[in-house]
C-alpha cells in the first residue's frame, strides 16, 4: 500500500488537533491588555502545543516522504502515534488552566514522552519493513536530537513535582530543539536522486 492515504488521514487529524486548541482559548471580557493577563499560562500552553504539533507534522511529512510502503504494522504504529498527539488538546487545556499547576503539567510530560516514544516505534516499524539500507534507515542514523528529548522529558516530569516552571522550560527546550528543521532525510533524498 502507498503511503497516500496514511499521510491524507494523519494530516487530517493534525488539523483537528490544532482546532481543538484553539477552540479552548476563551475571549477575555475586557478590551484592554491586561484583560489578556489570567489567559496568559492558557495562551503560552497552547503556542508550546501549536508549535509541538506543528514539529510532528513536518517530521512526519519527510518520515513518509522517505517511506516507500506502508503495512498493517506501520499503519497501527502510526495510530499509536496519533493517539498520544490526540491528547494534546486535554494536557495542554488542562494545564494551561491551572497555571501550570504540577500534576497537569507532570501529566503533559507524560504524554509528550508517550508521543516520542511512539514516533520512534513509528520509525522503527518503517526501518523493520524497508531495511535497514533504506532511505529512513540512513536518514535517523544515531537521531542525537529525539534522544536527548527523550532524556528532557523524563528529567522534566518529576521535575514538575518540584518546580512546574522547570519542567516548562525543558518542555520549551525540547521544541526549540526540533524548530530547526530536520534535514536528515531530505539530505538522503538528495543523495538517491543524483
Amino acid at each position: 500500500m502507498k503511503t497516500t492515504r496514511l499521510e491524507a488521514f494523519s494530516d487530517g487529524v493534525l488539523a483537528i488537533i490544532i482546532t481543538i486548541m484553539v477552540l479552548e482559548l476563551k475571549v477575555p471580557h475586557g478590551v484592554e491588555l491586561a484583560a489578556l493577563n489570567p489567559l496568559l499560562p492558557r495562551l503560552l500552553s497552547y503556542v508550546l502545543s501549536f508549535i509541538y504539533v506543528g514539529i510532528y507534522w513536518n517530521n512526519h511529512h519527510h518520515l513518509f516522504q522517505a517511506t516507500e510502503q506502508v503495512t498493517g504494522g506501520i499503519l497501527w504504529a502510526n495510530l499509536h502515534l496519533l493517539f498520544w498527539l490526540s491528547l494534546f488538546p486535554f494536557t495542554t487545556g488542562w494545564m494551561g488552566e491551572n497555571g501550570l499547576a504540577t500534576i497537569p503539567t507532570a501529566v503533559y510530560g507524560f504524554v509528550l514522552l508517550m508521543a516520542a516514544i511512539a514516533y520512534v516505534v513509528l520509525e522503527r516499524a518503517i526501518i523493520a519493513k524497508e531495511g535497514r539500507d533504506s532511505l529512513v534507515a540512513q536518514a535517523v542514523g544515531r537521531e542525537w536530537k529525539g534522544k536527548l528529548s527523550l532524556v528532557l522529558y523524563v528529567a522534566a516530569i518529576p521535575l514538575a513535582f518540584m518546580s512546574s516552571w522547570i519542567a516548562s522550560g525543558l518542555y520549551a527546550f525540547a521544541a526549540l530543539l526540533w524548530l530547526i528543521p530536520d534535514r536528515r532525510i531530505e539530505r538522503q533524498l538528495e543523495k538517491r536522486e543524483h
